[in-house]
């Protein structure tokens, strides 16, 4: 049996899915039916399903509403994990916790590995390391699993976020000097649930693995893959401008490199990412021929 928390945001509705298809059993819980900062409430929903894994797919992902609301990005970000490390280490449960490429400073030249200096330049980043060390300190028996820029056809996102716009304007303008993989979430829900069995069996895979899709692009050329894949159904295809991130300031700061090396992982447990583009594409036309395309996206 796996628990999830954060079982309505992307990630969770995706785990949901794929378990669905391949006959896995798992609960996921929402945050009105188990708040991650509430132990009594992590504690019961562990000792009512009794998982053998926990993933932990709860978290604020507002980067720019972090900056003013810190104690929130806390509360759910370090407070919520540490709260469920030791329901874990209570229950005998293994836990995978998902993490971000925004605990880096976005300043090295390559891809970063999971052994590079954590340096986070935003609120959100913070309180995301924080979470991390958190679950190190509490559970042993844990896998961190850091991804970037993550898209589904659930939730809010910029996948969605670009193809709302793409309605009503005839020129985007989208930031070209910041660089990362997107990663689709349906595609992290399958590698979870594929090394799930491992990660509940044997503690020593226990650790660090950064998961992304393979290859890197700019949040122009994303954005571009997005317009590209669902102009034939939307027949809009409005003009890409790119620009640099001085030209659009947000409160938070973003890291100008967010690519992950995630050679790790797939060595560990033979599992090869496939190319951002292919599930970009795949989701965008599924988004573009959905009947409601809806919810804003705060990048």
């Amino acid at each position: 049996m796996i628990v999830v928390f954060g079982g309505t945001g992307q990630l969770g509705r995706e785990l949901t899915r794929a378990a669905a298809a391949r006959h896995v059993a798992l609960q996921a819980l929402s945050r009105a039916q188990a708040d991650v900062a509430d132990a009594a409430a992590v504690a019961a929903a562990l000792k009512r399903w009794q998982p053998d894994l926990v993933v932990n797919a709860a978290a604020y992902t507002n980067v720019d509403g972090a900056e003013s609301h810190f104690a929130e990005a806390r509360r759910a970000n370090e407070l919520g994990p540490a709260v469920i490390a030791d329901a874990c280490a209570k229950a005998g449960a293994a836990l995978v916790h998902i993490s971000t490429d925004y605990v880096f400073d976005g300043s090295k030249d390559g891809a970063y590995r999971e052994s590079d200096p954590v340096r986070p330049i935003n609120a959100y980043g913070r309180s995301k390391a924080a979470g991390e060390d958190a679950v190190r300190r509490t559970l042993d028996h844990h896998v961190i699993l850091r991804t970037a820029w993550l898209y589904s056809e659930f939730g809010r996102n910029f996948l969605k976020t670009i193809l709302r716009r793409a309605e009503t304007h005839d020129e985007l303008r989208i930031v070209a000097d910041q660089h990362g993989s997107p990663t689709s979430a349906r595609e992290l829900a399958e590698a979870i649930l594929h090394v799930a069995p491992r990660l509940a069996a044997e503690p020593r895979l226990s650790g660090t693995y950064h998961v992304t899709a393979d290859g890197a692009t700019t949040w122009y050329g994303f954005a571009g893959c997005i317009v590209a894949a669902a102009a034939p159904i939307t027949g809009r295809r409005p003009r890409l401008t790119p620009i640099n991130s001085a030209d659009y300031p947000t409160p938070a700061r973003r890291p100008a490199n967010s690519r992950l090396d995630c050679s790790a992982f797939a060595q560990r447990f033979g599992l090869t990412p496939r190319p951002w583009r292919e599930a970009v594409e795949a989701t965008a036309r599924a988004v573009a021929a959905a009947p409601q395309r809806a919810e804003n996206h705060v990048a």
